[in-house]
């Protein structure tokens, strides 16, 4: 999936959350700290937003950013069959960081799957506010290393290391080495169990 397509489903995606959720711009923009310009831009799919601004939309809107990635367009063609080349990838245009899609478009399960290639010497930092319902994350370390800091506990995982945490406190990974790393993150997101259409909001 091209670029343009990730911004466009993203633009669909944001803009039907927010109507589901009877958010109005403005509201979205003063529960989520991004502003009201930006956010219509991405609703017009004029901008492509960076991971940080899109955990803010995500918190505003109570859902995890995995949520941001799905389409309710497709959601009556849920395909249990996620092939490799039918994933999508996404960049963060600030990062550089990869994030693949792993788990099957609209599978009405609260469980999802993606993996993130993490360039060296980035750094990452996600606030918990906003969010009625902390998320519940697993980050296992594929290939590389990363440190992973939740509020003031820092951790160093390594290859093959698997930490859970609970989203409640900030959220900041760092990759401090010469090296790519690659993570799979397992996340519980409840708003991502059925379809949302119909669903009482």
């Amino acid at each position: 999936m091209s670029t343009d397509d990730i911004t466009t489903r993203i633009a669909k995606r944001l803009r039907e959350l927010r109507q589901l959720r009877s958010e109005t711009i403005d509201s979205l923009a003063s529960k989520s700290g991004v502003s009201r310009s930006m956010i219509s831009l991405i609703e017009r799919a004029q901008a492509n937003p960076t991971a940080i601004v899109l955990e803010k939309l995500a918190a505003g809107l109570d859902v995890s950013m995995a949520a941001l990635f799905e389409s309710e367009e497709t959601a009556q063609k849920q395909n249990p069959l996620a092939r490799h080349a039918e994933q999508s990838l996404w960049t963060d245009p600030e990062s550089g960081y990869i994030r693949r899609t792993l788990s099957p478009p609209n599978w009405p399960s609260s469980l999802h799957l993606a993996e993130i290639q993490f360039p060296a010497g980035v750094r990452l930092s996600y606030e918990a506010s906003g969010r009625r319902n902390p998320l519940e994350q697993q980050i296992w370390v594929l290939q590389g290393q990363i440190d992973v800091a939740h509020g003031s506990q820092l951790y160093s995982l390594k290859s093959g290391d698997c930490l859970a945490v609970r989203v409640y406190l900030p959220l900041t990974f760092s990759n401090p080495h010469s090296q790519t790393a690659k993570y799979l993150v397992a996340i519980v997101d409840d708003s991502l169990a059925y379809p949302t259409t119909g669903r009482d909001q």
